[in-house]
């Protein structure tokens, strides 16, 4: 997922995350789950769509990426190892669940909320945001409806996910900073360095989210290794979830209500088809790999993908399964988009 790049502007930054911090707070005094990422997320989109410019420098972001890759990669263990070998059972069903989720949306929208074939197959794709964009640019498509349709399905994921899980029973209590011996300055220095360096080489690879891949890899080396055994301070990793909370709300920055309404409708019914069929896919999956069905459902919930690790780390999901299905389903995305693309192409050649 490619976030957008705004010009720096430290003013725009700092309200941001001011606001984004009393939304935090606001969410804690109700006792919400995960109130230092929902807070934010709906205090800022409230904020774009009021008409306010929001945005969050990207110098922030990527060092809040480094920290959560750091701190999902402290829960690497020989236990989490062993179960890789049964991940690829639940790559097999997340393919099936993402053609689904693609062949019964691209319908919907046609069918009930006037798209065209083209511009329907884009928007109802489950993620690989800037992927679907630049095909829909260079192919013509309704890219402004494709935008505000796909917006709106990563907020209700982000907003849907941790309340599903809380309804299937996971404890989201005290978990958003994992208990621990906390590392030293040192550990850490390193630890970002090495972070840095892996992350650009994941970058030249053309890695999702490459910042975040790169430090939960050294970080999860460092702990298999016992070179490091310890966790990032609490308040640290608060930060990092309260930038990304903010960070998230910064897609509506700007827009108006009357247009946000306009793709509100298509965005809410596609979140729905996508919950429900990853729902469907996740209970085979939850009972031969012995994990907790809400642990799953975020491994196949088809949101950002830097958010879904962050949610899968609260939910102290085996670290590494929810990163491994997310980046899995880009891979899915990017062979079976292209495919389905040119399907359509040939079956609407005879009617030209």
């Amino acid at each position: 997922m490619r976030w957008p790049e705004f010009p720096h502007n430290p003013r725009e930054t700092l309200m941001t995350l001011a606001v984004g911090g009393v939304g935090a707070l606001v969410f804690w005094w109700l006792n919400a789950p995960v109130y230092m990422l929902l807070g934010p997320v709906i205090a800022v989109s409230v904020l774009g769509l009021g008409g306010v410019r929001t945005s969050v420098d990207p110098r922030l972001r990527d060092a809040c990426f480094v920290v959560l890759g750091i701190a999902v990669g402290a829960g690497f263990n020989h236990d989490a190892v062993n179960a890789m070998v049964r991940w690829p059972l639940a790559f097999v069903f997340m393919t099936g669940v993402i053609w689904g989720i693609m062949a019964v949306c691209r319908w919907m929208l046609s069918r009930h909320f006037g798209f065209d074939a083209r511009s329907a197959l884009l928007a109802s794709a489950p993620g690989h945001l800037s992927f679907v964009m630049a095909i829909a640019s260079d192919g013509g498509s309704d890219v402004a409806r494709i935008s505000i349709t796909q917006s709106v399905r990563l907020l209700a994921l982000t907003i849907v996910v941790p309340f599903a899980a809380l309804a299937m029973g996971v404890d989201m209590t005290g978990n958003i900073a994992p208990p621990g011996a906390g590392m030293g300055v040192l550990s850490i220095v390193l630890l970002v360095a090495g972070a840095v360096v892996v992350g650009l080489i994941f970058s030249k690879l053309s890695v999702p989210a490459p910042l975040l891949m790169g430090a939960m890899v050294v970080s999860a080396i460092a702990h298999l290794t016992q070179l490091e055994t310890g966790v990032l301070p609490g308040w640290l990793t608060l930060i990092a979830y309260l930038v990304l909370g903010s960070l998230i709300g910064t897609r509506f920055s700007g827009m108006t209500p009357a247009r946000f309404a306009s793709g509100l409708g298509a965005g809410l019914a596609i979140t729905g088809v996508a919950m429900g069929l990853a729902g469907l896919g996740a209970v085979p999956v939850a009972w031969a790999l012995g994990m907790p069905l809400g642990h799953v459902l975020v491994a196949f919930a088809p949101g950002g993908l830097e958010t879904m690790i962050a949610l899968g780390a609260v939910l102290a999901v085996v670290p590494g399964f929810v990163a491994a299905c997310h980046i899995m389903r880009l891979v899915v995305l990017s062979v079976l988009l292209p495919a389905m693309l040119a399907r359509l192409n040939r079956q609407e050649k005879p009617a030209e």
